[in-house]
């Protein structure tokens, strides 16, 4: 973390990443293969309960876009799911089985549809026209640049109305490609709809848990230039191993 004297005395938290552990550090940015990563900025006075809950709903909330831009991917190439009790049959077999996919034929895009099979049977084989695929496409690539690893290099913090508003931008893409909604059972319409549990979540640093009830500022001080290692876990699961040491080089 890095505090600035004066009285915006303001924390800076450097990076979250995908195995869980948050880094805290100042001037730099560790980096290691296939980590998410962001900055975010809040004052030392901080409850450790409402960095905890912030923490929490920037990660959910970056991991949650990169799944949704994932399937749409997928979506673009291979139509929308089939329901769960289609996916994976023979043509042979939905038909001796009396099956059909309703939502299939009510959510026709928009410019029509190509057929294009998904060998694994999980979507129904209706790709995108070229001009749907680009509205998609370019919605796609401006959120990725919204919360890439980047942002933390241009020293672009990452706030709760950035990741809140990248999936209604999404959202707002697929209602032009889809003017009818996504099946219910549609992995992108289940993420879009979700709503995380963020009680059970509890930040480490040096093998002590930090409390809920307590401020920043009691755990790393006012010193203006403080380097943490904390680790973010569950609820009731062990303390966390320690971090190596990590110097300058």
């Amino acid at each position: 973390m890095k505090q600035k004297g004066g009285q915006n005395n303001t924390t800076y938290i450097e990076r979250i990443e995908a195995s869980n552990l948050l880094y805290a550090v100042t001037h730099r940015v560790i980096k290691r293969a296939d980590l998410a990563q962001f900055l975010i900025e809040v004052p030392g006075s901080t409850s450790i309960d409402e960095l905890i809950t912030l923490v929490c709903e920037i990660y959910n909330g970056y991991l949650k876009i990169g799944r949704i831009c994932a399937e749409i991917d997928e979506l673009a190439k291979h139509g929308v799911n089939l329901p769960p009790n289609l996916q994976g049959l023979t043509e042979d077999q939905v038909v001796d089985l009396k099956l059909k996919d309703e939502w299939g034929d009510k959510c026709i895009p928009s410019g029509g549809y190509i057929e294009y099979k998904d060998e694994i049977g999980r979507r129904n084989g209706r790709a995108l026209c070229e001009k749907m695929v680009e509205v998609l496409k370019r919605t796609v690539d401006e959120a990725k640049q919204l919360i890439g690893r980047d942002t933390v290099n241009r020293d672009r913090c990452m706030n709760k109305a950035t990741v809140n508003e990248v999936p209604i931008m999404l959202r707002g893409a697929l209602t032009v490609v889809y003017p009818v909604e996504l099946p219910p059972y549609d992995p992108i319409k289940k993420e879009l709809d979700n709503e995380e549990d963020l009680s059970e979540a509890t930040l480490w640093i040096s093998g002590k848990e930090m409390l809920r009830e307590k401020l920043i500022s009691d755990y790393v001080g006012r010193n203006e230039k403080t380097k943490i290692v904390a680790e973010l876990s569950k609820r009731g699961a062990d303390a966390p191993a320690r971090e190596p040491v990590t110097d300058e080089k």
